[in-house]
């Protein structure tokens, strides 16, 4: 709980610093800014515990490599200062963190909030089911899955389902996929499923453009929040039919369920992202020039190493 805590802590710091910086337009001050990703960098690399219990290398990887980049940003911060620049992209990415990291922390530590969009993600994936005239499906009760595998249901929750900070099993808040006659089908629908993440960085990196005019990026939102979501629900219905359907299925080691939700969906999920961030750089030229240049201190390092 004291490590809960500890992060809640630095979590508020962090976004308030950060969400200061952002909208005071003080990215010229470093201690701010600092102060700002260094807290936000700890939060996210204190959960590294937490995915090595689950042994999932990419969250592994993901989290361990979070308080190194925010201290790089930390330096940089101090070297614009020292150096009296002033970097739009450096301000524009606080403002993304910021408008990113709020709306997904405030759902992800809210149970009602993560028990309810985990309903309406698995009623539109069996709703998609039963239209097509795939499977005739129904959803369970919710439940929760605790840090040392137990499982109840939502109702019988023994945390505050307003403000729960303490780590959950894999599972988290899910809801269970039934068979008309009420057994499980042996898929269930958890929070990540919801493509909250996903949704929620093209939020805050739309919102934190400064020189774009707000009818593009509106525009711009119309265009990815549906899009993703729609192909987010196909996507799940699509998982629950192939582990349904082809549960004995293996190759490499690998049943359906694995390949077809840790592999191919992520791919595609990847590639799909990459064509809509196209078609937002053509709309909104700031936001490329704004990751082009987040990126010029590594491809600028990269061509002086290969001139030596």
């Amino acid at each position: 709980m004291e490590t809960e805590i500890l992060r809640l802590i630095v979590a508020i710091i962090g976004l308030s610093a950060l969400g200061y910086s952002f909208h005071h337009k003080k990215s010229s001050d470093a201690f701010i800014s600092s102060m700002g990703w260094f807290g936000i960098s700890l939060f996210f690399f204190l959960d590294t515990p937490h995915y090595v219990e689950l042994a999932d290398p990419v969250l592994i990887l993901m989290s361990a490599s979070a308080l190194p980049l925010g201290i790089a940003m930390c330096i940089w911060a101090y070297k614009n200062q020292k150096s009296g620049n002033f970097e739009p992209a450096l301000l524009w990415l606080e403002g993304c963190v910021f408008w990113s990291a709020l709306p997904y922390l405030a759902i992800s530590w809210i149970p009602y909030l993560s028990v309810g969009l985990v309903w309406f993600t698995a009623a539109q994936a069996v709703f998609v089911l039963r239209i097509t005239g795939v499977s005739d499906l129904v959803l369970g009760a919710p439940h929760v899955e605790y840090a040392d595998g137990t499982t109840s249901l939502f109702s019988e929750f023994t945390g505050n389902p307003w403000l729960h900070l303490e780590p959950l099993g894999e599972g988290g808040f899910y809801i269970p996929i039934l068979s008309q006659d009420g057994s499980p089908v042996g898929v269930s629908i958890i929070l990540a499923c919801s493509a909250l993440q996903s949704m929620i960085v093209f939020v805050g990196a739309l919102v934190a453009l400064q020189k774009s005019p707000w009818k593009s990026r509106i525009r711009c939102l119309i265009i990815t929040i549906p899009l993703i979501h729609f192909l987010n629900v196909f996507r799940n219905a699509g998982i629950i039919y192939l582990d349904m359907n082809f549960r004995n299925w293996n190759w490499l080691g690998m049943g359906m369920f694995e390949f077809a939700h840790s592999y191919a969906a992520k791919i595609g999920s990847l590639f799909a992202m990459f064509l809509i961030a196209i078609v937002l750089f053509e709309i909104l030229p700031e936001l490329h020039n704004n990751i082009l240049r987040l990126m010029e201190p590594i491809t600028k390092k990269r061509n002086e190493n290969q001139q030596r």
